[in-house]
């Protein structure tokens, strides 16, 4: 089984990472040298096949940074292969409503005698049980699975906030990403990342009030990835700050490099 530290890295303080885009397992492991915390692995905006998904989980595994994958929707097929692949936590797009919510833990949780809802189908021929091999303990497997992988479902529509006391109050959700832009656009106001926006900012201090009284962790990006920006998320209860992304780290060293080119 993978050391899965995410969880009790929360416990202690904020954690950080950044959203990759590229699939490039090279930028994973910078981003692990570096010292981020984890990696917010993109398989919704991408044309990622699970071949690249598991080039880029392995590779932050490699380097001990956290490997979480977004998938395409609320799907259980979706989520339990990302998590059987050996990504510690999930991120689940567009969840508008209790259902969706229950998707994501059936998903993710194997099934437990208090929790009903709980019903991901198991193997242990898969990496995150090590292939079951020297010392597999199918028990603690499960045990360890339901305590430290994280259920990231996505708060990025209007619909979510009409239905968040149902959403919340679904067993298994560790934490909660909220999406400013797709918010925003829901709303039909185009702004992006605004997260001082009068909606967006009600919204985000809603869900944080679930979130801490609930123990769960809040999940947002801080656009561009400045000092000032993750002390109003800080602020706000964000406890996983999502630093930009691959992108955009390239896209600002191409802007350097020729803007330095036109002095010449």
């Amino acid at each position: 089984m993978f050391e899965n530290h995410l969880k009790e890295k929360m416990a202690k303080g904020p954690v950080y990472g950044m959203t990759i885009y590229t699939g490039s397992p090279a930028v994973i492991e910078a981003a692990g040298q570096f010292g981020l915390d984890f990696v917010f692995i993109d398989a919704e905006h991408t044309g990622f096949e699970v071949g690249t998904l598991k080039e880029c989980i392995m590779a932050a595994r490699l380097k001990a940074i956290s490997p979480l994958v977004r998938v395409s929707r609320p799907d259980e097929i979706q989520i339990r292969k990302a998590l059987e692949l050996g990504a510690e936590g999930v991120i689940i797009p567009h969840v508008r409503n209790r259902a969706d919510a229950e998707i994501c833990v059936r998903g993710a949780k194997f099934p437990q005698k208090d929790q009903p809802l709980w019903r991901r189908g198991y193997d242990s021929n898969v990496r995150s049980a090590c292939y079951s091999g020297a010392g597999f303990n199918a028990v603690e497997y499960i045990k360890h699975s339901n305590e430290t992988e994280l259920v990231i479902p996505m708060a990025e529509d209007f619909e979510f906030m009409d239905n968040i006391e149902e959403i919340m109050s679904v067993p298994g959700i560790d934490a909660i990403n909220y999406g400013p832009a797709d918010y925003a656009m829901s709303l039909c106001i185009p702004k992006f990342y605004d997260v001082n926006e009068p909606n967006v900012k009600a919204s985000m201090d809603a869900i944080a009030k679930y979130t801490g009284r609930l123990g769960m962790g809040l999940m947002a990006p801080a656009i561009p990835p400045v000092a000032e920006n993750v002390r109003t998320l800080l602020d706000r209860g964000v406890n996983m700050i999502i630093m930009g992304n691959d992108m955009m780290c390239i896209n600002t060293s191409l802007k350097s490099i020729m803007e330095e080119k036109g002095k010449l």
